[in-house]
């Protein structure tokens, strides 16, 4: 993806916390608990233009669905490009997730991957995303988060009862990826 859309979204666009794109060795360290073997629901917070989507994509089995949210015009002009009767976007926050997606989803998401910086939230927002994530997701089903900082590792703590946490250096700027399960 062209990190001349991110660095424009950067600029213009406070709640966008990176320059480039998401490396191709993040976007693999997080998706690494994934078994792309089975029909998945995976929601996607903060989606850019597409980086993880498109991984996604090459990976799901056709009868998997995949749910977008990117708040910035830019980027979410971007995630149109992408043709696949597997994928709903929303152009909207994730502070309302539970509100936005079809019903039928709530409890059932087998995995949220988050982009979105939590830091740059204050701490009631964070709660309730985090709270709505895991009702979102289903018995075993897993948030996976990929930050600049270690910062949300308590809060998940908090939400899920457990956190791993990991490094990717891989990537500009290095990532802390974040692994909780329901």
């Amino acid at each position: 993806m062209s990190t001349l859309a991110y660095l424009k979204s950067f600029f213009k666009d406070k709640d966008v916390a990176s320059v480039t794109p998401t490396s191709r060795f993040c976007v693999r360290r997080v998706c690494q608990p994934i078994d792309f073997s089975k029909d998945i629901t995976v929601v996607e917070y903060g989606a850019g233009a597409g980086v993880f989507s498109r991984y996604l994509l090459q990976h799901m089995t056709d009868d998997s669905h995949l749910y977008l949210f990117e708040t910035n015009e830019i980027l979410y002009d971007k995630l149109q490009q992408i043709k696949d009767p597997r994928v709903t976007s929303y152009d909207q926050s994730v502070e309302h997730v539970n509100d936005l997606l079809p019903k039928d989803i709530i409890g059932q998401a087998d995995f949220i991957i988050s982009g979105i910086p939590f830091s740059f939230l204050d701490p009631d927002t964070k709660s309730s995303i985090l709270s709505q994530s895991y009702q979102l997701l289903r018995v075993g089903g897993e948030f996976l988060a990929y930050q600049t900082s270690g910062h949300l590792e308590d809060s998940l703590q908090d939400t899920f009862g457990n956190v791993t946490t990991d490094w990717e250096w891989r990537n500009i700027p290095p990532m802390t990826v974040y692994q909780a399960k329901k």
